[in-house]
């Protein structure tokens, strides 16, 4: 079975948001660093070459395949920021309808700008994609 590419790593977090060429992107890309430590009371980490990850659990899934993903991750992406939460939590659809302008992909939610949403509801999914990742794995 292949390996993970997208691993925890030691690069810098603040040495990539530097990087990041579209302006907005990256002082959105500052905004959301501090509003998921705020929330999730873990720092960031990079996982790959572009995504900011925030804790990690272990998954396992039935065909086998295994590994490590970040609790709550986000990349800035050129075509807009990719928030990684899970596609299944509770009230997921409700809060959905609340956060603004976004487009959604099963586990993934595709922001232009953070200015187009409603940052407290970002933060109450934060919080109920934790708590249904732990009840899917206690260890988190």
């Amino acid at each position: 079975m292949a390996a993970n590419k997208t691993t925890e790593n030691a690069n810098s977090v603040d040495d990539f948001i530097k990087l990041v060429k579209d302006d907005t992107k990256r002082a959105d890309s500052l905004i959301l660093v501090e509003l998921i430590k705020k929330t999730t009371s873990l720092d960031p980490k990079m996982w790959g070459p572009s995504i900011i990850g925030f804790g990690s659990y272990h998954y396992k899934y039935e065909s086998g395949r295994e590994g490590e993903a970040p609790l709550v991750g986000f990349s800035p992406r050129a075509a807009a920021l990719t928030l990684y939460l899970s596609g299944n939590f509770e009230k997921r659809d409700e809060f959905l309808t609340k956060l603004g302008k976004h487009k959604t992909d099963k586990g993934c939610i595709y922001i232009k700008k953070l200015g187009d949403i409603n940052l407290e509801i970002l933060e109450n999914m934060i919080q109920h994609h934790i708590l249904h990742l732990k009840r899917i794995y206690p260890e988190v």
